[in-house]
């Protein structure tokens, strides 16, 4: 078993991967919330019937009541009706404020459970079990806990830190090649911008099989570097913010799809290579081999590099004006400034604080515009 402790003094945690782990939930979970007596056990509809009753039945083993709350699966899960119902839920279960709440599930139930936690009875404690790769990977680590607004994804949440993060790397297993990918995107991204040694390891590796091969060594690698962005910047102010490479853009392409047409994965895989297509433009950004092996590497775990705007002019400007109104709230401005993140070279980058209408004019002639 691999373990890595997130040092954030009394919001400190461990992050536990080990193959089989899920069998033993109960017991590593009453070690951290010895008062507990319930266990809200917040899943989706494609994980429930795969996972949750080996769960609960390590939690009941433990000595824990449990309570399974199945949401449908899919992004526009994460909104103001699930979370209310939820907590009209957790009340009618009986939860009470030394009770905790376990997300099962991938992002976006770890981003519901969590906020849900983060806000019912003032806030209870919360255990992430995450169960695709790119929960594992990041999103199940950090605190970061929200839903979506109209306007656009994660636009209301807060930091919550977990109690306990349990990787079972098994649970990959079920994935389908689309979720599995969807993840490596992330992963990708870990090695763009702080370990050339693992992008290094992936472009020796491109293929979902061999990465299973090293799969502990992957989650462990990519784990470890989101704790050491968490531990110097918790709050997404500095340092953390390297970790939204590609993400300014692929929510704006997630938006203009309307969370139907492409997966996170896929809108961030498309954000990284425009923001390298971007660098190189600045001179920021070395014009020799980082957009190409990038893109090599993208495309051998079938992700996007390039997302078209449409077919006609008419959807062109449509989907134009999705994108700029998506960019102009993005999470990672101030003021009148975004910090969006550009490669100094693969395995390093740095927040480069530009203006919304310097990034929308970049982009734009990007497509020609």
């Amino acid at each position: 078993m691999e373990t890595i402790h997130v040092n954030l003094g009394e919001r400190s945690y461990d992050i536990h991967i080990e193959k089989g782990i899920l069998d033993r939930a109960g017991a590593y979970i009453k070690a951290v919330c010895p008062r507990a007596k319930r266990l809200a056990v917040v899943t989706d509809d494609n994980v429930d019937p795969l996972y949750s009753e080996r769960v609960t039945a390590s939690m009941e083993a433990a000595g824990f009541y449990t309570g399974v709350f199945t949401a449908p699966a899919g992004e526009s899960t994460k909104c103001v009706t699930q979370l209310s119902a939820l907590w009209e839920a957790f009340m009618h279960f009986g939860l009470t404020r030394t009770d905790a709440v376990v997300a099962l599930g991938g992002g976006v139930v770890g981003d519901l459970a969590g906020f849900a936690a983060a806000t019912i009875l003032r806030g209870v404690d919360f255990i992430q079990i995450p169960t695709t790769l790119l929960a594992q990977v990041d999103s199940s680590v950090g605190g970061k806990v929200a839903i979506d607004l109209a306007h656009g994804k994660n636009l209301a949440g807060c930091f919550y830190q977990p109690k306990l993060v349990l990787i079972d790397p098994e649970t990959l297993n079920t994935l389908s090649d689309r979720i599995f990918n969807d993840g490596m995107a992330e992963v990708i991204k870990y090695g763009c911008i702080a370990n050339k040694g693992l992008f290094n390891f992936l472009l020796a590796h491109p293929s979902r099989e061999q990465v299973m091969e090293r799969i502990e060594y992957v989650l462990t690698t990519c784990c470890d570097l989101k704790r050491e962005a968490v531990e110097a910047d918790e709050q997404d102010r500095g340092m953390r913010m390297l970790l939204n490479f590609g993400h300014t853009v692929g929510h704006a392409y997630e938006k203009m799809g309307n969370y139907e047409t492409w997966t996170h994965g896929q809108g961030v895989a498309t954000g990284m290579c425009m923001a390298a297509r971007m660098g190189v433009a600045m001179g920021v950004t070395p014009a020799k081999g980082v957009v190409e092996f990038l893109e090599g590497l993208l495309e051998k775990f079938g992700l996007p590099t390039r997302i078209e705007l449409g077919e006609t002019p008419e959807e062109r400007e449509d989907n134009w004006e999705t994108v700029e109104k998506t960019i102009g709230l993005d999470k990672k401005s101030t003021g009148e400034d975004i910090h969006f993140i550009l490669l100094d070279t693969l395995g390093a980058a740095h927040a480069h604080k530009m203006s919304r209408d310097e990034v929308l004019n970049r982009l734009a002639a990007l497509y020609g515009r």
